[in-house]
């Protein structure tokens, strides 16, 4: 994957007004972003419920955003073939539970789209190593899953240079994505560390045109 362009700001739809999911993709799209960032939630792996693939679906015919969409599932390979069937573009899947991953990924990726591998903060870097030439994405949760509003963890940059630097040094092609608590005042230390994809949730819909604007700016991605 060529990594030679602007940075991408991806807003969160969980933080969108779920009265109106397709007005706040809209005004996502509107504003210039490419990619919506889309959290699917079990109550199990993680402490709260969202939406399923019938909302991704819903939402997939009215835009042409590139649909982010990450699965915070006790067993994400179980609900694989519905999500890649409601339109997914990138389906990134947790590394902490215990399942075939590499199967997983496999399916993902022969379905024709686009894979990632994702790990909460107390997760270290170990368990992703043997698959960072396979996937598409890493994804590094700045924030324990589940909630929005919560801080930004500045520790996670360790990661995400040490996972830069493999990259680089290996030759490899995956994106870094960063995923909680992300604000304009975290975008120079997370570009820093080598991030492409930053996920903004409140950060981003709690904020009016010109400051949306503002953010896409300071990431790179105007």
């Amino acid at each position: 994957m060529d990594k030679d362009y602007n940075k991408i700001l991806a807003p969160s739809i969980l933080a969108g007004n779920h009265a109106h999911l397709a007005e706040s993709l809209k005004l996502a799209e509107d504003d210039g972003r490419r990619w919506i960032h889309l959290d699917i939630m079990d109550g199990h792996f993680v402490p709260n419920l969202s939406f399923g693939p019938q909302t991704v679906a819903d939402l997939r015919k009215g835009s042409g955003l590139f649909f982010d969409v990450h699965l915070m599932l006790d067993q994400p390979n179980l609900y694989l073939e519905p999500f890649i069937e409601a339109g997914s573009d990138l389906i990134s899947i947790h590394l902490e539970p215990q399942y075939d991953h590499r199967k997983a990924i496999n399916t993902i990726k022969s379905s024709g789209i686009q894979a990632g591998l994702v790990i909460n903060p107390a997760t270290e870097i170990d368990g992703l190593i043997p698959f960072l030439s396979e996937v598409d994405l890493i994804l590094l949760m700045t924030v324990n899953p589940g909630f929005g509003g919560q801080s930004f963890m500045e520790s996670v940059m360790e990661k995400a240079r040490k996972l830069s630097q493999i990259r680089e040094d290996e030759g490899l092609q995956f994106l870094l994505e960063v995923d909680g608590g992300v604000g304009p005042e975290h975008v120079d230390l997370c570009l820093d560390a080598g991030v492409d994809v930053l996920v903004a949730g409140t950060a981003y819909y709690k904020r009016d045109a010109a400051g949306r604007r503002d953010f896409a700016q300071i990431v790179g991605e105007c």
